[in-house]
């Protein structure tokens, strides 16, 4: 610590940086959580509240996080609890600035989460203040919060998925604010926000510029076509609303697989206590939820960093929430992704590599939390959409990560259960092969969800996973909308587009357009054309990226492009449908 010059006490700012700026979570009628992450948990964290902490000084901040007084004149102190995140490590594939982690190593995360209260209407400032393990303060720029918009009221919300450090996130967030503002209702993120969801810097600090909270918040840095993009300061300011997607998922847990291993190396629930049972389960008398998670998949990290929204029945992995005139209902419906052709595990079969040992398979595409009609997350759905709450609602919007209709690749295959056919020697009893099979006529998403939504009035579904930008409307009004494309697209398989998905033969799998049955609809205002000059129902560009806001003053939703290659091109508002 330094001494002022003029009072000849001490100073004590210039504490060690915040890992991410803070994000906002889940405002109710008269509060919101403030969350921001540090490496160590420092001798305080604190948020300051109120119109007075804009005029501030650094110091100023410091002192009324730390004295006496817990408010002051048009300020209110609020002390955040800190939580060590109890998963996040590094690699030797992580690229944190300046460090080398040669092998699986713990990374110290410490989250701070306050919730501040009696909001008043509108936006309030306020600024987080971090004392690190030194006395030092940290002390951020100031930023507003406001309460849960009511009930009557029209929101505008971005909806938005699959980021994954990837190229155009930040020029893609960038043209949000300069479209819209970064003072909306809420960030609706379909899931996939990292690759891998325990690595720290990938969520924080990768040295390519592209972490997810980097772009969120503007501290991004990404050059494309000779225009460096930061992204833009979101979160600080308006809450997200996220669901899971199967980069949220990790796999069996492992203290010297690589991060990618990890992830890559999920296993059913029931194949964990197929395991305890047949005697794995070192004396215990059940296999708790924390034996199980390391056996098979966990959704830990993303838990711990989005604690709220959340639900009494599915905690944070499924929940509801009324934004405004909007009543959204979030999902945890996501497989995990398998390749269609390798040596070992993969979507249609275990390779040679798995296939001889069943404690190394994969088990196909298989569903992580169950959502057919007998589950208990399609039981809470059934109850949330036929509430008072939902029927109150001027729209009802239902987000999830999985596409139940879809031009994409990862539109395929079915979203069901695998059906595992096992063939072994006759003499040996050997394992020849293991090969899984998608029935499309058990779709869950297209048999049991998509019948409840059009019975229920759902007037939106929001997905993510394929990286690509369509649309659907089914003959019941029930609007479909995947607006990814915000870095690498896979493609689009489509008439228009004549490629096809490579995938067995048979009826149960659908090479071109949507498995679901729907005709794609092409944007209204400025779509894109193919070759011969005929309009694409789609935007699955590395190139251009896609973002859409969600209007509901207007009641529309609408769409809009930007062309990388062009940093001075404008942005091309190029689909808007209404939702009524």
């Amino acid at each position: 610590m330094t001494q002022d010059p003029e009072s000849g006490t001490a100073d004590r700012t210039g504490g060690r940086p915040l890992l991410c700026e803070p994000y906002l979570l889940d405002p109710g009628p008269s509060s919101a959580y403030v969350v921001w992450h540090t490496e160590e948990p420092g001798m305080g964290q604190y948020v300051l509240l109120g119109a007075g902490v804009t005029a501030m000084t650094e110091r100023q901040a410091v002192d009324a996080a730390t004295g006496d007084q817990e408010s002051g004149p048009d300020w209110r102190r609020f002390t955040a609890d800190t939580h060590r995140l109890t998963r996040t490590r590094e690699d030797a594939d992580s690229r944190v600035p300046g460090q080398n982690f040669p092998a699986v190593a713990p990374r110290p995360v410490y989250r701070h989460l306050v919730q501040v209260t009696e909001l008043p209407a509108g936006r309030t400032p306020y600024r987080v203040v971090s004392v690190d393990d030194r006395g030092r303060g940290t002390v951020t720029a100031a930023y507003s919060v406001a309460a849960a918009a009511p009930g009557e009221a029209g929101v505008r919300l971005l909806l938005t998925s699959d980021h994954q450090l990837k190229g155009m996130t930040p020029a893609n967030l960038e043209k949000v604010a300069e479209t819209v503002g970064f003072r909306l209702d809420g960030v609706l993120m379909a899931g996939d926000m990292v690759n891998v969801s325990d690595r720290a810097s990938d969520w924080f600090d990768c040295d390519s510029g592209l972490a997810f909270f980097a772009s969120m918040s503007g501290r991004a840095e990404h050059t494309i076509a000779g225009r460096t993009y930061r992204g833009t300061p979101l979160l600080q300011h308006t809450p997200i609303y996220p669901a899971i997607g199967n980069h949220e998922v990790m796999g069996r847990w492992s203290e010297t697989e690589s991060l990618e291993s990890q992830f890559t190396d999920p296993q059913p629930r029931r194949v964990a206590e197929e395991r305890w049972s047949e005697g794995d389960g070192s004396g215990q008398d059940a296999p708790g939820d924390a034996w199980l998670a390391d056996r098979s998949w966990d959704v830990t990290t993303y838990e711990e960093l989005f604690p709220y929204p959340r639900s009494a029945a599915g905690g944070p992995r499924w929940w509801s929430r009324t934004i405004g005139d909007v009543h959204l209902i979030t999902l945890f419906v996501a497989t995990i992704w398998r390749p269609g052709v390798t040596p070992g595990r993969g979507m249609f079969s275990e390779g040679a590599a798995t296939r001889a040992d069943p404690t190394r398979w994969g088990h196909g595409q298989f569903i992580f939390e169950p959502v057919h009609r007998d589950s208990a997350q399609y039981r809470w759905l059934e109850r949330e959409l036929t509430s008072a709450q939902a029927r109150r609602a001027r729209f009802r919007v239902v987000m999830f990560h999985q596409p139940g209709h879809g031009l994409g690749d990862n539109s395929t295959p079915p979203f069901t259960d695998p059906v595992p056919t096992v063939r072994r020697d006759p003499d040996s009893g050997a394992v020849r092969s293991v090969e899984y099979a998608y029935p499309l006529a058990e779709d869950h998403i297209l048999r049991d969800l998509e019948p409840l939504f059009s019975a229920t009035g759902v007037h939106l579904v929001h997905n993510g996973h394929a990286h690509l930008w369509n649309r659907f409307r089914n003959p019941a009004g029930v609007n479909w909308l995947e607006t990814s494309n915000v870095g690498n697209s896979y493609g689009a398989y489509d008439t228009s587009s004549g490629v096809s998905r490579t995938l067995p033969d048979g009826p149960d799998y659908v090479r071109q357009g949507d498995p679901g049955g729907l005709v794609p609809i092409v944007p209204t205002i400025a779509p894109l054309t193919g070759p011969a000059g005929a309009p694409l129902p789609y935007v699955a560009s590395n190139d251009i990226t896609v973002f859409t806001i969600l209007d509901s003053a207007a009641g529309v939703v609408r769409s809009y492009r930007f062309d990388t290659r062009d940093p001075d091109s404008p942005v091309v508002l190029f689909d808007e449908f209404p939702l009524a």
